[in-house]
């Protein structure tokens, strides 16, 4: 397949100021991961230069084999315990109101590592106690019990994406189930957290099909929605199969908005973490105490 060029509205400049060495520098003292360098992302530069990273636990090898994604793919190392620690000790450095946390897929684990995920949700909150947490998990096989430690750590916001639409699941997320990541999200919102999902597009999917995911991730009360151009990592993943139009992308937010979405991020360049900092400044249904009522979150629907 021949190779297209990116339009215009996928190019970024590359800045990289004092901020910018200053997060890499906390990053690597502390041993850590961010999905902003695994996955390769087009924003990196731009985030780390205003202090936002995306912070990622359990490693940096993942147990699954996603189509479109760029982390490596492997046998996991030995859990590291003190991570949570280190993690929170890390976004204390780097001064961060908000942070975004998320992992590498661990069936490895008895648990899926929500253990460790509901440790360094706390660990922040404990440590950094003017810092909001929103979190980016797994699916966790769908097994209730270990989704529901990480949502009893009570992060501000929980995110799960769906990625793409149902017909392309097989080929994009070969290990996950569409119905299983909406299961995700409605417990989520049934346990009264803020809750938040993001997609591809340019993956194959037709725009009535994004549509009707729309529908269903609404249908689980789902309040936060964002869906960014899919750029290929490698050669060795799934092709982009076209460049949508920024045209496009408003009218998802604007049909986003229609059917009852507290916030919607549409956009090329949209990540699931994009702005996350600001999504919060800017929408007060988004804006937490930070001392807390973290004891006991109002329930948001």
């Amino acid at each position: 397949m021949k190779t297209q060029t990116k339009p215009d509205w996928l190019r970024t400049k590359l800045r990289t100021g004092p901020n910018y060495q200053d997060l890499k520098s906390i990053v690597n003292s502390h041993k850590l991961h961010t999905v902003c360098q695994e996955a390769l992302c087009p924003n990196i530069s731009e985030c780390w230069e205003r202090r936002a990273a995306t912070i990622m636990i359990l490693g940096d090898v993942c147990t699954r084999s996603c189509g479109f994604c760029a982390v490596k793919t492997g046998k996991p190392p030995i859990t590291d315990f003190e991570e949570p620690r280190r993690t929170a000790d890390a976004v204390k450095k780097m001064g961060l109101k908000h942070v975004v946390i998320t992992s590498v897929d661990r069936d490895d684990l008895p648990d899926g590592g929500a253990q460790i995920w509901a440790e360094t949700i706390r660990a922040i909150h404990e440590n950094v106690p003017g810092c909001s947490v929103e979190v980016l998990t797994p699916d966790f096989k769908g097994i209730e019990r270990d989704i529901q430690t990480v949502l009893d750590a009570r992060p501000e916001i929980m995110s799960h994406n769906l990625e793409t639409v149902e017909r392309l699941h097989r080929q994009v997320r070969p290990q996950a189930k569409y119905e299983r990541s909406l299961a995700v999200l409605r417990q989520s919102v049934e346990a009264g957290l803020m809750t938040k999902t993001s997609i591809m597009v340019g993956i194959g999917e037709l725009e009535a099909e994004v549509f009707a995911l729309m529908d269903d991730i609404r249908e689980t009360g789902t309040q936060i929605f964002s869906a960014g151009q899919y750029l290929q990592p490698t050669k060795d993943h799934l092709p982009v199969d076209r460049f949508v139009h920024p045209d496009e992308f408003q009218s998802y937010k604007t049909y986003g908005l229609e059917i009852g979405f507290d916030h919607v991020e549409s956009g090329p360049l949209v990540r699931s973490s994009y702005h996350a900092d600001e999504q919060v400044e800017a929408n007060p249904k988004l804006t937490f105490k930070t001392d807390r009522d973290r004891q006991e979150l109002p329930v948001i629907n």
